[in-house]
């Protein structure tokens, strides 16, 4: 009886966390342990969680990655390591953040969060300790250094002044 009384409190604590958002298996496993509850009811709700279409790591991925590249305008290589720090494989995630640069590709959105970071200002007006700041924080948003240094200069020749081109 007891056995069962875990079980049911683990269930409770899975179904609440993942009405509150999605998890991907590890998440949600290292959140019930965190709870005190055991290996095997941990693994038994996991089990019952997949079966009832409540967890699924694949689904996980393409939405989270999809939250980071379109939402969050965050390049590859972060969208990756947040994955992998989320316990998605790296062929999973490799596969999913392909999906997702068909909606939105990375130059595209390395163009955009320079331009909402330049707030209309044109890149020519920039002055190199500015730009070599623009370039930091888009590496720090996973952004790779020459496609960085290609969307700087593609705004710079263009002249681009914010979103409508004015």
């Amino acid at each position: 009886m007891d056995g069962d009384r875990e079980l049911g409190r683990a269930e409770g604590k899975a179904f609440r966390l993942l009405t509150l958002r999605a998890h991907s298996e590890k998440e949600l496993r290292v959140k019930l342990q965190a709870g005190g509850f055991s290996t095997a009811v941990v693994e038994e709700v996991l089990r019952r969680c997949r079966e009832l279409g409540y967890l699924n790591d694949e689904a996980f991925a393409r939405q989270r990655a999809r939250l980071l590249a379109i939402s969050r305008l965050a390049g590859d290589r972060r969208i990756a390591l947040d994955l992998r720090e989320k316990g998605i494989d790296a062929g999973l995630s490799a596969r999913v953040i392909a999906e997702v640069r068909g909606e939105l590709g990375e130059e595209e959105a390395a163009g955009r969060l320079l331009r909402k970071k330049i707030r209309g200002r044109p890149v020519a007006a920039l002055n190199d300790r500015e730009k070599a700041r623009l370039a930091r924080g888009l590496m720090g948003r996973g952004f790779p250094t020459g496609l960085i240094l290609k969307v700087l200069k593609k705004t710079e020749e263009e002249g681009f002044h914010g979103d409508d081109g004015e």
